[in-house]
């Protein structure tokens, strides 16, 4: 087994904000396993957030040198604690390895939601009314970056000239709301007929979050919850003590791919809903995430339309019409411009 790896970093359209920081680029890893003899190659990606990946550490490269030593070497290393590298490296094997589903053989087509970046009232707006024209009847919204009452104004503006009925709204708060005002606030919300709100308050507040949980008006799904969590034993307890009423799966911060059916597992147990989300990854990883969600056959949108985020992105089969998300047979990958190091 060869292995190499390519660092590469992607620079945002527009700077996108969030409630903890305004991205204007974002660095990636990309491995790759080659057989010498069959010129057969798999590629996976590995993307961290400074402060809020599990995995995150100054010596990055110097871990993720050492697990591509091993697995050269044709040892098994632990990726327990580095969900974004066993991200990459499940990826990178599962293309090696011809794990395809339907998606990869542009059989199915993902819907997806509509994602809406903070920014200015005018600007949401403007991003919102984009959104619909482009066909998207689910759109996700980021809040907390800007004044609530402005974010309320935004959302008694899209509900008066979008219902329900056409548009669903998701929201997510990234954990911007206090302890004390978070059920206030969501009864505020709930007016506009809101489908689901991400991570309310800050995690690791379980007790707060289960409460959060059996109140609010309107459904809780958690996603910065499930970072960090990577034994099952762990899982099953904070899922015991918050009950949500969903879960976010971003395999690159919560356990991989195979962390991330562990998660699917345990939430259908208590009839916890659940979608997957990208987490700013490029076009690699954003097919990996499509190509193993797409074999859970989801009835509900996923939150995978961040590819066109990037000026530099790699160029790729992936296409997006509309709200659909698919794989065309007729495209092809570019990798050409990557610096690839062999291990």
């Amino acid at each position: 087994m060869e292995v190499a790896v390519a660092k590469h970093r992607l620079f945002f359209k527009t700077p996108s904000r969030t409630s903890r920081e305004v991205l204007t680029y974002k660095d990636v890893w990309y491995i790759k396993l080659t057989n010498p003899d069959t010129e057969k190659s798999g590629i996976g990606e590995c993307a961290v957030f400074p402060g809020l990946s599990c995995d995150w550490t100054l010596d990055y490269e110097r871990v993720l040198h050492e697990v591509c030593c091993d697995i050269k070497n044709s040892e098994t290393p632990d990726l327990s604690q580095l969900p974004s590298i066993k991200f990459g490296v499940e990826s990178a094997m599962a293309q090696f390895q011809d794990v395809y589903s339907d998606w990869r053989q542009g059989r199915c087509a993902i819907t997806i939601n509509g994602l809406v970046w903070m920014g200015s009232e005018q600007e949401m707006m403007q991003r919102v009314s984009e959104k619909i024209e482009q066909g998207f009847r689910c759109i996700k919204l980021k809040i907390g970056g800007i004044d609530f009452n402005r974010e309320i104004a935004i959302l008694r503006s899209i509900r008066s000239n979008f219902s329900a009925d056409i548009v669903e709204l998701r929201l997510d708060a990234n954990g911007s709301f206090l302890r004390h005002e978070a059920l206030q606030k969501l009864d505020e919300l709930a007016q506009f007929q809101i489908h689901s709100i991400e991570q309310p308050i800050k995690q690791g507040l379980w007790r707060d979050m289960n409460e959060i949980c059996s109140k609010s008006p309107i459904p809780i799904a958690l996603d910065e919850e499930l970072i960090g969590l990577n034994i099952c034993s762990d899982k099953e307890r904070m899922l015991d003590t918050v009950v949500p009423q969903y879960i976010i799966l971003k395999p690159t911060l919560c356990g991989g791919l195979s962390g991330s059916d562990e998660w699917i597992r345990l939430a259908r147990q208590r009839n916890i809903g659940w979608w997957a989300t990208s987490a700013l990854e490029s076009n690699v990883g954003l097919d990996s995430i499509a190509n193993w969600v797409s074999a859970y056959h989801p009835d509900m949108p996923q939150g995978l339309g961040t590819g066109e985020l990037y000026t530099n992105n790699i160029p790729s089969p992936l296409v997006l019409s509309g709200e659909r998300l698919s794989y065309n047979l007729n495209g092809s990958w570019d990798f050409s411009k990557l610096n690839w190091v062999k291990i």
